[in-house]
């Protein structure tokens, strides 16, 4: 499937598919492609929607885990989506949390995967700055359990990125903002159903982070993938799609 962008004013989104509202969001090195084999998936019984978040393009004064979170309330508005259910990987992961805090009653299931919120250790304790391709290419396989699943294409994203000035310094300050916003306090009060889908071999934010979520969130199932790091749904697809596609027959089919 080829993932086509839409533009409506400042929204850029993929949306595929018909049906209960799957909103997936992305992580902070990462992009509408991470979630293509899940839109693949899904978007033949959903309907599938990757907002791209403005990381390199909101207002430097905004740029927090909580402007992303109203950000994304603003597209789900314009959409007119009533119910989401929302999925997220690590930095998309924590804005999941603070949108479901502030907007309880626009979301119905959430799934979080890598998630930070809690802990993370951000690429083996510091961002990639400029430095060869090579030095690139070692930061960005540590967020996979199989370095070949760092592809040239994903190493030239990131190389083009950090060789950005303007682009590592927003970077580095929502990275801290993620740190700072810890969720601990307020994640006994999610109420909805949750799933939790973690890699056992993440090093960002290792197992026993998804396990505190599980403890801490009243009403979810936690899931453990071998062999897998911090991005399951692109590393791991077919697990991945296995564990959600039972979550969501659970709690969407039997509406």
């Amino acid at each position: 499937m080829n993932l086509t962008i839409k533009k409506e004013g400042k929204f850029e989104y993929i949306e595929e598919g018909e049906g209960e509202v799957l909103l997936l969001l992305h992580g902070l090195f990462g992009a509408l492609s991470n979630w293509k084999d899940v839109t693949t998936h899904f978007s033949k019984k959903y309907k599938v929607v990757i907002p791209l978040m403005p990381i390199f393009e909101i207002n430097i004064l905004l740029l927090n885990v909580e402007g992303l979170a109203n950000f994304i309330h603003e597209f789900v508005q314009h959409k007119k989506y009533t119910k989401v259910n929302i999925l997220g990987n690590s930095l998309g992961g924590h804005v999941a949390l603070v949108y479901i805090k502030k907007h309880a009653e626009f979301v119905n299931t959430m799934l979080l995967t890598g998630s930070s919120g809690l802990y993370e250790n951000a690429m083996g304790g510091d961002y990639p700055k400029k430095g060869s391709k090579e030095f690139i290419r070692d930061k960005v396989a540590y967020t996979f359990y199989d370095p070949k699943t760092a592809t040239d294409e994903l190493v030239d994203e990131v190389y083009a990125t950090v060789n950005d000035r303007m682009k590592v310094l927003r970077i580095l300050k929502i990275a801290k903002s993620a740190i700072r916003h810890n969720m601990r306090k307020d994640i006994p009060n999610i109420k909805q159903p949750v799933c939790l889908i973690w890699g056992k071999d993440d090093k960002i934010t290792p197992l026993e982070v998804g396990e505190e979520f599980h403890e801490l969130l009243p009403d979810s199932e936690f899931h453990v993938i071998d062999k897998c790091g911090h991005a399951p749904m692109m590393e791991c697809p077919i697990e991945f799609n296995e564990i959600a596609d039972k979550f969501y027959q659970k709690h969407l089919d039997n509406k």
